[in-house]
């Protein structure tokens, strides 16, 4: 099924959508949206659990807005930002630059520290339950920092790394590399093991609630391993982007490829296949009642059934490249490189799912943990 295609309009002025499968629903509603400085942005909106929501822009800066919609303040860096923030238990809000630097900020805005690496930091930070920051650099080191700011360790890979970590249940990290290979690390920073791939790996992982990590190469493959690093499965994707995969309650694996967004079962067969005009980088989000959110960078936000039917697409006055975000009321965050937009479902708002790798970064807060609350 290949999406109706629509006029493009402002998102700023109304919500366009197409027709609702859900009997006696509105359109989306638009409930706000802040303009942003124009530029390109891929960094995903991350919400703490007072509704603040952070996002760092591409421009140079990291932005607080209140859950009705107002700037509440903006950390200026001279730097690109394409690092997804992430959010610790303590409130603290932790983020990557382009000027080689680690940054932490109090709720309020203000610097707590900042860490300098040899080269940009793309990577999006995971946090694990005792306040450990894990995340990668282009200098081809991966870092796990106190709280404090201190390094704990550094452990050197091949390549650039700005895939975004994963923190399993019992600690392990798992990242990959452009030098191909995934990894999984002990929390003391020693290799558990490592798996070899045939392409740089670009995007994050999920893991399920067994333990079951997915992430996909650029080889063109999705992989399913083991805790222990030997492989379940692989199957050909017939491409890869920067999406990462996502999960449902029921273990279903979400990702886009190319120009097409993708249902997988836990066993590597494909369920659906959904396709767009245009490439398609973001990550999926998945709601509590099993419908999936897709970005597309032409302009469109689709929310798609798990059984893959379309329910209904909007159109925004840019292109949509950040994944989409579910607050835990269920609002829906996104971003165009030009507002960031808080959005009503028809017939009402939904929570993220639980029990399941929701999002891009796992929840709200992007923790990159499993087992966490949003």
């Amino acid at each position: 099924m290949r999406p109706r295609h629509a006029k493009a309009i402002f998102l700023t002025l109304m919500l366009a959508a197409s027709c609702s499968s859900f009997a006696g629903q509105s359109w989306p509603t638009n409930l706000w949206s802040v303009i942003l400085p124009i530029s390109t942005d891929t960094s995903t909106p991350a919400v703490a659990p007072d509704g603040t929501i952070y996002l760092g822009i591409f421009n140079g800066g990291l932005m607080a807005v209140s859950p009705q919609g107002h700037k509440k303040w903006v950390f200026k860096i001279n730097s690109e930002i394409k690092s997804s923030p992430a959010i610790g238990d303590d409130g603290t809000i932790y983020f990557g630059a382009r000027d080689r630097k680690f940054y932490a900020l109090t709720p309020q805005g203000r610097l707590k520290w900042f860490f300098t690496t040899g080269a940009w930091v793309d990577s999006s930070p995971a946090i694990a339950p005792d306040g450990t920051i894990y995340f990668g650099s282009w200098d081809t080191n991966f870092y796990a920092l106190k709280p404090d700011g201190s390094m704990k360790w550094a452990f050197p890979t091949g390549d650039i790394v700005d895939s975004s970590p994963a923190i399993g249940a019992d600690g392990t990290i798992y990242f990959g590399s452009h030098d191909k290979m995934f990894y999984a690390l002990k929390p003391d920073g020693t290799k558990k093991w490592d798996f070899s791939t045939g392409g740089q790996i670009i995007s994050s992982p999920a893991i399920a609630a067994d333990g079951t990590i997915y992430f996909t190469s650029t080889d063109g493959y999705l992989y399913s391993l083991r805790p222990d690093g030997t492989e379940n499965w692989r199957v050909h994707t017939g491409g890869a982007t920067w999406s990462s995969p996502v999960l449902d309650p029921d273990g279903n694996i979400y990702l886009a490829v190319n120009m097409g967004n993708f249902a997988y079962s836990s066993d590597g067969k494909q369920r659906w296949a959904y396709y767009t005009p245009i490439l398609v980088d973001a990550t999926p989000a998945m709601a509590a009642n099993g419908v999936i959110y897709f970005s597309n960078p032409w302009r469109s936000l689709y929310a798609i059934q798990n059984d893959g039917i379309e329910i209904w697409h909007i159109e925004s006055r840019a292109n949509l490249v950040a994944s989409p975000v579910i607050g835990g009321d269920g609002t829906i965050y996104t971003c165009d490189g030009c507002s960031l937009t808080a959005i009503n479902t028809p017939g009402g708002l939904s929570p993220a799912a639980k029990n399941c790798w929701a999002m891009f970064r796992a929840n709200a807060r992007h923790t990159g943990r499993i087992l966490t609350q949003p």
